[in-house]
Order: structure tokens, then sequence, then C-alpha cells
């Protein structure tokens, strides 16, 4: 059964009147959540730590920029735009004491209330406006008159006016221009998980750099291992976006679809659908979370190390060279401009 669409029809952002929406942290969601509703009309505050170096870019866009347990005393509506692992600490020494009865939580990711690092007090909402893209998409296509598909979860109904909020807000942001899909904290969170564990991130990444290492071991040269193993792969997966696995093979040669669809089954087998399912027993148990945050609270010093390690990677070094040759790619640095808690 196909899951319903909820579109403009459906969504009133009259349930967002006199509201003020608190928005804490101005990174990759929060910026474009901000800025999205408070052109749709409504009345948004920014809430962010002291010494934030997003004080002055919210400040400049027009907002009111607040410390964030003054936002949240201030707010009706409070979304937690920051990381999974910097929520807790935000929630326990900004949010909890000033989150009474009646308003509601807002969160664009699970984590932190399916696996409990937050619990919030039972007479308030708790939802989920979650865009399935990233902020900065989210903000070009409201600007453009589109909007991304969003999901809506509610996990506490305190008021009875929890997924009318929901709507509102998904609506707010543009998500209704796409489609909003109801699901659960719990489907949306491990879903999530096991997407970029498997495929999107760690499957990805680990197939291309594996690819490379094969070429370059069988005595191949790096720059033709780095163009059939990585850079082709945005050609593949854009076609894929676009018109579906069936649509990419349409647009391909005879001959790489027979490799397709004879090769590619023996390398993703069996034994790769059975780890799949390990992935996922792992984060539906909550192993994976308590990995990660046990990680965390002590340091990340193996994740630290893994990123220093993999960042030296041989397709790391040739890739970068090869892209400054692409007049057509900016070869950016994306390490400074992580949605973070700011």
């Amino acid at each position: 059964m196909a899951a319903k669409v909820y579109t403009e029809k459906d969504a009133d952002l009259a349930n967002l009147k006199g509201k003020t929406l608190a928005v804490i942290g101005f990174g990759s969601q929060g910026h474009a959540h901000a800025l999205n509703l408070k052109e749709s009309k409504q009345k948004v505050i920014i809430g962010l730590y002291a010494k934030s170096k997003s004080r002055a870019v919210a400040e400049k866009l027009g907002f009111k920029v607040m410390d964030t347990a003054d936002a949240v005393k201030a707010a009706d509506v409070i979304f937690l735009a920051v990381p999974d692992t910097a929520a807790a600490g935000v929630y326990e020494a900004d949010i909890k004491e000033h989150l009474t009865k009646g308003k509601t939580l807002l969160f664009s990711h699970g984590f932190a209330i399916h696996f409990k690092t937050i619990t919030p007090p039972e007479d308030v909402n708790v939802i989920m406006v979650a865009p399935k893209g990233p902020g900065h998409i989210v903000r070009r296509q409201f600007t453009e008159g589109k909007g991304v598909p969003t999901l809506i979860a509610i996990h506490q109904d305190a008021d009875k006016k929890a997924k009318k909020i929901a709507l509102a807000w998904a609506h707010g942001i543009g998500g209704t221009r796409g489609g909003v899909f109801q699901t659960t904290f719990p489907e949306e969170t491990e879903t999530d998980l096991f997407g970029e564990q498997t495929v999107l991130c760690g499957g990805i990444s680990a197939l291309i750099k594996t690819g490379y290492e094969v070429l370059v071991e069988a005595g191949y040269q790096p720059e033709m291992a780095y163009f059939e193993c990585l850079h082709e792969a945005k050609l593949i997966v854009d076609l894929i976006n676009e018109a579906g696995i069936a649509g990419m093979r349409f647009s391909i040669s005879e001959t790489a679809e027979w490799g397709d669809v004879t090769v590619g089954p023996k390398i993703i087998d069996a034994s790769v659908k059975k780890r799949m399912k390990k992935a996922l027993k792992d984060i539906q148990s909550g192993k994976f979370a308590k990995e990660w945050i046990k990680e965390c609270e002590t340091g990340q010093k193996n994740f630290t190390r893994i990123r220093k390690e993999e960042a030296t990677h041989g397709i790391e070094k040739v890739g970068k060279r090869l892209r400054s040759r692409m007049s057509w790619i900016k070869d950016r640095d994306l390490k400074g401009s992580q949605a973070s808690y700011e």
C-alpha cells in the first residue's frame, strides 16, 4: 500500500499563527528552515551560544538572535537544529528547564529521541520535520518556488495538535510542494542510519576505494583508476536519480548494461546482503548508537585517527590533482562548512 502524500491543501500555516518559532543552531538545516519560515511570514528567532560565529550571520539576515535558553523561554515551537552528538548537551544545559507545558520540541532527525539521549517531559509535543535533502537544497528549492520531499513524525501529541503543527512547519519550509510523508521516529532513524552506513556513504565510498585499489595494484595508472571508479560515479548516480535504475540502464551501452546485470550481483552478493542485515540489527538494537555515543564521550580518538588515515588514501591525492584541471568542478574544502552547533 502506497504511503499517503500530504500536500499544501493538507497543511495550514494558521496552526503557527501567533506562535514564536525558535531555531536552535544555524547550520545546514537550521539556516534553511529559519529563512524559509521567515519568508513564509512566520515569527522566527534564533538561539545560539554566546560566542557563536553564526550570530553575526543570522543578524545580518534579519533575525533576532538570543542566547539559547532565552530563545527557548520565548518560543512556542523549538527546533533543535544541532548535530546528534551535541543535542543532549544543549538540551540539558539550555532547553530542559524552559520546556514548559504546551510547547513543541521539533527535530529533523530521530536519533536523540529514539535512542533516548533526550527524554522530554510528557506535557509537550515532540515532532519531527525532516526534509530529504541537505539544507542548501531545501533553501534553493524554496527560493525557486519548489520543495524537497519531507518526512513528519509524531512522538508525543500532548495538545492533540502535534500533527497540524508538523504539517504547518513542513508547509512553511516548502516541504508540501514536494510532498510530505508520515513516518515514525524509529523508522526514520533506523532507515536513515542504515542507508548512510551500507549504501550512501559507507557502501559507496568503500566500493569506490576498493575498485581504485584493484586497478592500481594491477598496474593501471592511478588517473585511469580515478576516472573509472570515482569520477564517472556521479554520471551514473545522476542517471539513476533522474530516471531510476532501469532508466540508467537504458542510457548506457549494451556492453555496460550486460556487465552491470551479470557481474554486479557477483560483487554485491548474498554475503554482502547478510552483512547488511547484521548492520541493520546493530542499528535496531542500539549497539551502533551506544558505540558512537561512547566514542564521542571519550574524545573521538578512534574517529579522528580513522579520518586522518582516510584523508591520505591515494585516491584523495590523485583526485585533488585531477579536479584542479576540471574547470566546471570547484574543488571545495568542505571541512570548515559542515553543519555544526553554531
